[in-house]
């Protein structure tokens, strides 16, 4: 498949329709109590980073302007807090390090994100801007 500007847009729609059931797959794992999922051998901290990490690229690259994108980054910063406070009152432990880890994968994925996004911007300009 030959990038160009219209894959380049249903690429975009696509991933915008599919970041929502991603969001409630990391919703629905941050309030099962934690008795209900066991995995062994993992890093809770990474898990984290690498879900909010998934979930900023996915909101920042649906966006083709940036005030959308910072939206989604403040937006997903906001649910890991929200989710973490919530988490006290489904029989899991609220914990400031998680929320840290949440940040941490929202910004360096956003930043990831938009980085390619740009970039894509100038090798595919849009010609209606012309």
């Amino acid at each position: 498949m030959k990038l160009s500007r219209p894959v380049l847009h249903r690429l975009r729609l696509t991933d915008a329709v599919v970041f929502w059931p991603v969001v409630l797959l990391v919703v629905w794992g941050s309030l099962i109590p934690s008795s209900v999922i066991q995995v062994p051998l993992y890093n809770d901290k990474l898990l984290h980073f690498i879900s909010y990490f998934v979930l900023a690229a996915m909101g920042v690259t649906a966006f083709r302007a940036r005030r959308p994108a910072l939206l989604v980054v403040l937006g997903l910063m906001v649910l890991g807090g929200v989710l973490e406070i919530i988490q006290d009152f489904v029989g899991r432990q609220t914990s400031f390090a998680d929320q840290l880890a949440n940040t941490l994968g929202v910004l360096t994925g956003g930043i990831l994100a938009r980085l390619v996004v740009e970039r894509l911007r100038r090798r595919f300009p849009d010609k209606q801007a012309l």
